[in-house]
């Protein structure tokens, strides 16, 4: 992995598997709302299926291998997941103390999701983090279209006063890191279960845990 030759001028983080562990219980949440339709699938196959995508981008692969669901499924979806989010999620190990770090060495961070703005409110809310974005904290529903498109990692180093070629994205999917890459980002690919193989093709830059975060950004 390249060391940084200088600090970025901002850091564009996602949320799910990144500041939340919040990708299991998410998967949990699915499968548990897919069976109670009659269509049972484990939380496993969920997270194969769906990681790194915005609920509305799951209705058509719902629709694809179980069935028909109603109009109003990714809102109801949305709700049910923000309802557990709030309650349930913790800290990815080593996130909290990373983004301290860079805080306090003065770096400029956004935060970009494929959540609802609900979800992704109720998830920093809930981890004692929105305050540090300061605003600037991007949902799926404020870009034209989601990841794995650019708009939302151009959007949010937009909110920073930066150009995305000037900034670094944390994100750990492949939908996640095709948009950082395509906005012309560098990106930084928290390892968990894809191998790095796969992620380096992908064009990121693999670590292994949050807690190496701060120093591969130049901060001490």
């Amino acid at each position: 992995m390249r060391a940084a030759a200088s600090r970025p001028a901002a850091i564009l983080f996602d949320c799910d598997g990144v500041l939340a562990d919040s990708e299991a219980l998410a998967a949990m949440v699915v499968a548990e709302e897919l069976t109670e339709r009659g269509w049972p699938v484990s939380p496993e196959e969920c997270q194969h299926i769906f990681l790194g995508r915005a609920v509305p981008d799951m209705m058509p692969i719902i629709e694809q291998r179980f069935g028909p669901v109603p109009d109003d499924w990714p809102a109801r979806m949305s709700r049910r997941l923000t309802e557990r989010m709030a309650r349930d999620v913790v800290p990815v190990p080593g996130a909290k103390a990373a983004v301290a770090a860079l805080r306090a060495a003065g770096m400029t961070l956004a935060c970009a999701s494929n959540s609802s703005r609900a979800e992704l409110s109720a998830k920093l809310g809930r981890l004692d983090l929105a305050a540090a974005f300061e605003g600037r904290v991007f949902s799926f529903e404020d870009v034209d279209r989601p990841k794995p498109y650019p708009d939302i990692y151009r959007a949010a180093a937009l909110s920073c006063g930066a150009a995305p070629e000037d900034c670094v994205v944390v994100e750990d999917s492949l939908p996640g890191i095709r948009a950082g890459r395509a906005a012309g980002c560098r990106v930084l690919a928290l390892v968990w279960d894809m191998p790095e193989a796969m992620l380096r093709a992908q064009g990121a830059e693999p670590f292994r845990s949050m807690a190496e975060l701060p120093a591969l950004l130049g901060v001490a």
